[in-house]
């Protein structure tokens, strides 16, 4: 393969993430790392971005400027952009099918988050289960409470559902499973029975998993398809007594039928990290309800995982700019016309074959 003498120009606006894409980045020689600030001068930014071939956007919609995330107005505005990057699983910032018709890769963190986010989610679980959250704020400020109001419930034997069981589902279901002794139930259209149980958890549909559940922990991206997939139906399906846990994106349960169902006592607690709005308003109604665990979207962030967010995306970045197929990609269906569109850039053809 012949070496290009284009220079390999990427951008990235600085969200306060340490460590981060961009410093893992300043490693590499022939990388040129533009740091751009959402604030700084438009002329400045939009002058370093239509030069450059790689976008590492961070995957949180609310940290970005809508003129910023990746529309079709903003790759009008890059006519060299190749490939977006987001940093970690998500890729809500991004306009995947504008990119697709575009002939600009979009590739994730698929996994790097993994581990702290599954670990969050039982966390949850268990704090709602065991009344933890209700337990530590009563023995902070009364005295005479018969403990007995503070009874829980065991998670051993009784059934998780997951809704989506990609690296965070299936690493939850390991945990429940092996370690708590639950039956796994999993809800993903994209998996096959076989797959499921090999991640350890039995395929389903929808309605048995929410019927059969004692708890139900949604893991599966935001989209067209998912959007409100969990709603007042879908609550009241589940057993009386039952348990929400959500790491994934706001907007896949729908708050307001959600806010119902725990006022109605039907639903017993839920665990919320994502939200429509990041951070919500302090009078959000969810957040009046004691037996609400309620995290800023951090059940992701960890000392490890954004050492992994960051390297993982460098490795991904450095790789497609030296022509190698990414081994994350999102949508498979932008590469022949990527293909041509980066042979055009750099004068040579990357590596790989539509598939």
């Amino acid at each position: 393969m012949a070496a290009s003498r284009v220079e390999k120009r990427v951008f990235w606006f600085d969200d306060g993430k340490r460590p981060n894409v961009a410093d893992a980045l300043e490693k590499e020689p022939d990388v040129i790392v533009h740091k751009l600030a959402f604030d700084g001068p438009p002329a400045d930014n939009w002058g370093a971005m239509s030069a450059s071939q790689v976008y590492c956007i961070t995957s949180a919609r609310h940290e970005v400027p809508d003129e910023y995330k990746c529309t079709p107005a903003l790759l009008a505005r890059c006519p060299d952009l190749i490939a977006v990057s987001t940093t970690g699983a998500g890729y809500d910032t991004v306009d995947v099918g504008a990119c697709t018709a575009a002939g600009v890769l979009v590739v994730n963190q698929s996994g790097a988050n993994a581990d702290a986010v599954a670990e969050h989610a039982v966390a949850m679980l268990l704090s709602l289960t065991k009344n933890i959250p209700q337990t530590d704020r009563s023995l902070r400020t009364v005295r005479g409470i018969d403990r007995e109001v503070f009874k829980g419930w065991n998670a051993h034997r009784r059934t998780i559902g997951l809704v989506g069981i990609g690296e965070v589902g299936r690493r939850v279901a390991r945990i429940c499973g092996q370690g708590l002794g639950m039956r796994v139930l999993a809800y993903d259209p994209y998996v096959t029975k076989e797959q499921c149980e090999t991640r350890g958890a039995t395929k389903v549909d929808l309605d048995t998993l929410l019927s059969e559940s004692r708890f139900v922990s949604i893991h599966c991206p935001l989209n067209d398809e998912t959007r409100g997939m969990i709603g007042s139906r879908e609550l009241a399906a589940m057993p009386a007594g039952g348990y929400v846990i959500t790491t994934a994106r706001g907007g896949i349960i729908d708050e307001e039928a959600l806010e119902k169902t725990l006022a109605s006592g039907h639903i017993a607690g839920a665990g919320i990290d994502v939200w429509v709005q990041e951070p919500p308003p302090l009078s959000h109604p969810l957040l009046k309800f004691d037996q609400v665990i309620a995290t800023y979207h951090t059940a992701g962030v960890t000392y490890d995982s954004r050492r992994n967010m960051a390297e993982w995306n460098a490795e991904q970045v450095v790789g497609i700019l030296r022509g190698t197929r990414p081994p994350r990609l999102i949508n498979p269906d932008a590469w022949p016309l990527y293909v041509q569109r980066f042979e055009r850039i750099f004068g040579f053809r990357p590596q790989g074959e539509a598939r």
